[in-house]
């Protein structure tokens, strides 16, 4: 199964508490932390409304 790898590039600061939420159930927590995830449609969702905050790479 394809994955993907996401790394948070910029802060969650000042941004609507769903995005915060949202960054957090990825696994990020600080900037520049980095988490693998199995492609799916509901990580990809997830990936997909934070992508101004993310930098994302497939493995």
């Amino acid at each position: 199964m394809a994955q993907i790898q996401v790394k948070l590039v910029r802060s969650a600061i000042d941004r609507p508490e769903r995005q915060k939420r949202t960054v957090q159930s990825l696994g990020l927590n600080k900037l520049n932390s980095t988490a693998t995830h199995d492609v799916n449609p509901s990580v990809m969702g997830m990936v997909k409304s934070v992508q101004h905050l993310l930098q994302v790479t497939e493995l």
